[in-house]
């Protein structure tokens, strides 16, 4: 039998930050761009789990404070000690419920919120970020379908596609992508879903094609892929096993 041929870690020597890095997808990503030969810079609000995340991985540094606070995240660029190799952002959440019993601010916000962030990462990338290097935030499936209980999150889920596409452009030669998840498991799902978790988990292995229910390590493995493929830029990936064909 031949021996197993080894391979160069394909993100060998390369920087890699995390918004929104201390759990989940985030957390899951940096743990395979480590594996891959990275450095990781961790970001995200809460100090205490920054830190324990951080020593998970063997980060080389973490930032904590609100993505959403523009002169914080400029902070955050500005301070870097040198330019870096690709950006992960996993911040932020869709917002739901019926438009009409949202104020106009909150229509506003809810279309804005990752528009608005995939903006400023954007603008604070150039110059930190390296030619070649990429964008990577994250999306929905769940939302594109309007229905009931929805609201304004379709709206949202639908303009990011166009919006990544145009930052691509203007963004150039650093890469711009979306990755569009359906349901993952995460803590922050069973968070959102208490006691109906398990209920949700089954459902999902019952009906979706792949027969089993989405982690965050598939979700890390795309955006590890996104980095990595120098080809790849303006595009929307969906990673939901079917879901959206099948709800």
């Amino acid at each position: 039998m031949a021996a197993p041929v080894a391979r160069e870690p394909e993100l060998l020597g390369q920087t890699v930050v995390v918004i929104g890095g201390s759990a989940g997808i985030g957390l899951e990503t940096a743990r395979r761009a480590r594996g891959e030969g990275a450095d990781v810079v961790l970001a995200g609000r809460n100090p205490e789990r920054l830190e324990g995340a951080a020593a998970e991985v063997g980060a080389q540094g973490t930032a904590a404070f609100d993505a959403t606070d523009r002169a914080a995240l400029a902070a955050f660029f500005r301070d870097l000690p040198e330019p870096v190799d690709h950006v992960m952002v996993t911040a932020g959440g869709p917002s739901y419920g019926p438009l009409l019993d949202m104020s106009a601010a909150q229509v506003r916000d809810a279309i804005s919120d990752h528009a608005v962030l995939e903006l400023e990462v954007a603008r604070n990338a150039v110059g930190r970020v390296r030619p070649g290097g990429s964008l990577t935030f994250m999306g929905g499936t769940g939302a594109r379908r309007v229905g009931p209980g929805l609201g304004v999150a379709s709206a949202a889920t639908n303009a990011l596609p166009s919006f990544t596409a145009a930052l691509a452009l203007e963004l150039a030669p650093i890469r711009v992508n979306l990755i569009a998840a359906g349901f993952v498991d995460t803590p922050l799902s069973a968070s959102l879903l208490g006691d109906q978790l398990d209920a949700r988990r089954a459902e999902l292995r019952a009906t979706l094609p792949i027969g089993r229910v989405v982690g965050p390590a598939d979700v890390a493995a795309l955006a590890v892929h996104l980095m990595v493929n120098t080809a790849l830029t303006g595009a929307t990936y969906d990673i939901d096993g079917g879901q959206q064909f099948v709800s």
